[in-house]
């Protein structure tokens, strides 16, 4: 039976117009991303089949080009609507933490840093130079590693910070590995950089871990 000779409550276009995206299952609202099924499959069947297939929402989003392509239903056209989606969403984060405080829009700038750092193979370490609101100025990538850590010099921080007249700064780095527990490594970084940064009175308010999806901060763990 095809979607449209479902009762009109049931169709999951309709109840996202009626009763809001929060009301929709996974399954649903991809298939309002896919719009349409493929032979044999509503685009309700085909949702349920990629997320079995690919075992969440968040390892379909995530798929390479290659693996996302090769599934019915998916192709080039699907995958570049996917990637401009992502993209909107978070430069939406973004320019809200650039309008508002940073610091009260935590779940934002773990969701930002999150989708932000998301897929790589090897470690990044970024920061958000934040102003004297601690809203944010700009973000930059400043290090790039290899799987094993990121070599990260506290005089190009406080170099970049100067030059951007900040205020304060937020941290992150991913653990490709998945595990965001920090390490020792981790720790004594955190510690140089803020000795390094405070000489020239600019504050390290947080420093994110990003892996497989979590993030864990050291201000929430008093580590900061």
């Amino acid at each position: 039976m095809a979607i449209t000779d479902w009762p009109t409550s049931e169709r999951p276009r309709e109840k996202l117009l009626k009763n809001g995206p929060k009301s929709l299952s996974e399954a649903e609202l991809l298939a309002i991303f896919l719009r349409t099924g493929i032979q044999g499959m509503t685009a309700v069947d085909l949702a349920r089949h990629l997320l079995d297939r690919f075992g969440s929402l968040k390892a379909l989003l995530e798929a390479e080009q290659t693996v996302f392509c090769s599934s019915p239903g998916l192709g080039p056209a699907k995958y570049a609507l996917l990637q401009s989606v992502l993209e909107m969403a978070n430069r939406y984060v973004m320019e809200d933490l650039e309008q508002n405080c940073a610091l009260t829009s935590v779940a934002k700038t773990r969701a930002y840093l999150t989708q932000e750092l998301r897929g790589y193979e090897h470690e990044v370490f970024l920061c958000l130079f934040l102003d004297s609101r601690h809203r944010v100025i700009v973000f930059e990538e400043l290090f790039h590693g290899t799987l094993n850590g990121a070599a990260v010099y506290p005089r190009q921080v406080a170099k970049r910070a100067l030059k951007h007249n900040a205020a304060a700064l937020i941290l992150a780095h991913n653990h490709p590995s998945g595990e965001t527990t920090p390490s020792d490594q981790d720790k004594q970084l955190t510690h140089r950089l803020k000795q390094s940064l405070g000489l020239f009175d600019i504050a390290i308010l947080d420093h994110f871990i990003i892996g497989d999806g979590q993030a864990y901060s050291f201000a929430e763990h008093d580590l900061i």
